[in-house]
């Protein structure tokens, strides 16, 4: 491994003004599973790492009346052992718990999986679905960025060099509402998802019609797919199987995969649809209170 400033700022502040001095040549620590790895293997040559987990803001795990805050320092397994995240927000475990193994998650963080950026990231289409926003800060202030906006390219985020991800928000969820994640991979763990889907449902009082939805895929294109338009045929429609197989069409449309060393295009459209089904039936059994 190349040699390495190391820096654990206790504040945003330092943090920032850390960021900004390495003019672009800095990376945050949060869990360090994949920025370790990277560095080693010389994929990613930092000259200052800068340590997250010594700053309050990033350590933020917090269940209130408006949603869910997780700071992008707060590890897969806290966040999953966490009874009211496990109680409210089931896609978000259903997604985070399949990130590496049980040993990997006590330091692996959510925050962290985003900012990775990976097209086939677990937790991002969850967040998509559910409707998160990340928290940004840099040396001109806070802004938000919904989820389906971060990854901009295969390992890149729209996040500044002086920029950190602080925190995710992801809304109360509403009345009559439920969502699942679900991927396929060719092992039975551990393995990166040759696709994979996050669906979230809203229902109507009567649970026989659809309020709204949201559809996100994970290893079809470039980046996580916000499948807006599938989701969007949903409104309106009765909660029947025909319902799902228009929203599962539409996912397929908007998946734009290739061809690699672990599946072809075909078979990739192929699960999309079925992984939407799949994952709109159980969002759906979690909106009736199964």
């Amino acid at each position: 491994m190349h040699s390495f400033e190391y820096a654990a700022p206790r504040s945003l502040g330092e943090a920032v003004n850390l960021l900004a001095g390495a003019r672009g040549n800095a990376r945050v620590l949060a869990g360090g599973t994949d920025l370790i790895i990277n560095m080693r293997v010389g994929r990613r040559k930092p000259a200052l790492v800068v340590d997250g987990k010594h700053i309050p803001e990033l350590n933020e795990l917090s269940v209130t009346a408006s949603g869910l805050t997780i700071g992008a320092a707060v590890s897969c397994r806290r966040a999953y052992e966490h009874a009211e995240v496990a109680k409210r927000y089931p896609a978000l475990v259903d997604s985070i718990s399949l990130i590496g193994s049980v040993h990997i998650q006590g330091r692996a963080t959510v925050g962290g999986n985003l900012c990775n950026a990976a097209p086939s990231g677990d937790s991002i289409p969850t967040l998509i679905a559910l409707g998160a926003v990340a928290k940004v800060l840099g040396p001109h202030g806070t802004r938000e960025v919904p989820v389906e906006d971060f990854c901009v390219a295969p390992g890149k985020t729209c996040l500044a060099e002086d920029e950190l991800l602080v925190s995710l928000h992801i809304p109360a969820p509403a009345a009559n509402s439920g969502a699942r994640y679900l991927r396929f991979i060719p092992r039975n763990e551990m393995d990166i998802a040759i696709a994979g889907v996050g669906a979230s449902v809203v229902l109507d009082p009567a649970k026989q019609a659809f309020v709204s939805a949201r559809i996100a895929l994970a290893s079809v294109g470039p980046t996580p797919i916000f499948a807006r338009e599938a989701g969007a045929l949903l409104a309106g429609k009765p909660v029947n199987e025909d319902s799902i197989q228009l929203a599962a069409d539409a996912a397929q449309a908007a998946a734009k995969p290739i061809t690699d060393m672990r599946g072809t295009v075909e078979q990739r459209k192929h699960l999309i649809k079925v992984l939407t089904a799949r994952a709109l039936r159980g969002a759906i059994e979690r909106a009736k209170g199964a």
